[in-house]
């Protein structure tokens, strides 16, 4: 291991923040989907078509952000992409229809992607540093900020505070925490000893091995139901469990704070019972959530299946992220990057999806289908006994 400038952690604490960061940022978009909506005159089929943008972003420019970190390292990205992220929350604020607000949100995707590859880069360079696993803590800290946002958001929208405070306040709060953490990034990104016979580290994002396409399968899984909360648990509990606008984030809410709370002990439980065990009962927890909310439309019934679905979530992306940056046959960079790719084709195809099937049927219906994904989930983790590379 090289030389590390500082303890390991002021390493932990410095990416810790930068994963708090994102989550607020975030936060900030998807709580404030309401209100684009509503100033546009969005149907939920327009809206559908208009969440294809951030994940379509992202997607484009998933492989080349791989790259860019295999390359230049995920500590000089970082410096770049954190910074810019927050500054895009601006653009949908410029969009005067649904093509406008389209192209912004294009623009917040290929932010929000150089920003996600880089920081989980480091996340796994901080695993190393210590020894073990840390990343699902890492990723609490974005719920838990997804969580501070939604609350944020809440009282800013009781107190009748538009859109453009709101996002001037998140962005100086990111940039003076950037400005104070930046020397704490890890600086050199390092990759785990590989066995003898096993050095094939120069794979590229063309030639992914089977088991990093399976987590990115899994990982696919997962995301498809993130995407959904996302973009559409605020709406559901307006519309569906029909709360008044000043509380129809208590649903975003349950979900955040729920999935803080599992990705802090997700460590713990993993190291216990294992990847496998954890994985399980985290499809089970998907399903029964997204079932609670469907059967029982009510406010109580409604928070109570969130949370279920938050705690589902908490561990599938994390763990499938750090296996991914262990790999010893490609870059972590690259390697996150390819299950990021498959995963994020959940966030691509599932939101959007909801949005066509609710105008439809029913926006019941859509997250009906959604609790069938925890299922998946349950069936297909037990085929990663078989693939984890030893």
């Amino acid at each position: 291991m090289q030389d590390l400038k500082y303890k390991p952690l002021a390493y932990r604490i410095a990416v810790g923040l930068l994963f708090f960061n994102q989550g607020i940022v975030f936060s900030a978009w998807a709580t404030r989907i309401p209100d684009f909506k509503n100033a546009l005159g969005l149907s939920e089929a327009d809206l559908g078509s208009v969440l294809f943008a951030i994940p379509l972003g992202q997607i484009s420019v998933m492989l080349l952000s791989g790259w860019l970190v295999a390359k230049f390292s995920s500590f000089k990205v970082v410096r770049l992409a954190a910074y810019v992220y927050p500054l895009t929350l601006f653009l949908p604020l410029l969009a005067c229809s649904k093509a406008t607000l389209f192209a912004a949100l294009y623009c917040f995707g290929i932010a929000a992607n150089l920003t996600n590859i880089s920081i989980n880069t480091q996340a796994v360079d901080v695993e190393r540093i210590y020894g073990r696993s840390v990343m699902s803590s890492f990723h609490g800290l974005w719920s838990f900020a997804g969580f501070c946002g939604g609350v944020l958001s809440a009282v800013l929208a009781g107190f009748d505070v538009g859109v453009l405070p709101h996002y001037i306040g998140v962005n100086v709060f990111v940039i003076l925490a950037l400005a104070c953490a930046c020397r704490y990034f890890v600086p050199f990104d390092f990759a785990p000893q590989a066995k003898d016979g096993d050095t094939d580290k120069t794979r590229s994002v063309w030639r992914p091995t089977p088991y990093i396409l399976f987590l990115g399968v899994i990982a696919f899984s997962c995301m498809s139901c993130e995407g959904t909360m996302f973009d559409w648990s605020v709406i559901f509990f307006r519309d569906v469990v029909g709360t008044a606008p000043d509380i129809s984030r208590v649903g975003f809410v349950a979900f955040m704070s729920a999935m803080a709370t599992g990705r802090f002990v997700d460590d713990f439980l993993i190291n216990k019972f294992g990847y496998l065990a954890v994985l399980r009962t985290s499809g089970v927890l998907i399903s029964a959530g997204m079932f609670t909310a469907v059967l029982f439309p009510n406010a109580v019934a409604g928070a109570v299946g969130f949370l279920l679905v938050g705690c589902g979530v908490s561990s599938v992306v994390p763990t499938c992220y750090s296996l991914a940056g262990r790999s010893r046959r490609m870059s972590s960079g690259i390697a996150i990057a390819v299950v990021s790719t498959v995963g994020f084709f959940g966030f691509l195809i599932f939101p959007p999806l909801i949005g066509y099937i609710a105008h439809i049927s029913s926006l019941r219906f859509s997250f009906a289908l959604m609790g069938c994904i925890g299922i998946m989930v349950s069936l297909v983790s037990p085929a990663l006994r078989s693939r984890i590379e030893n």
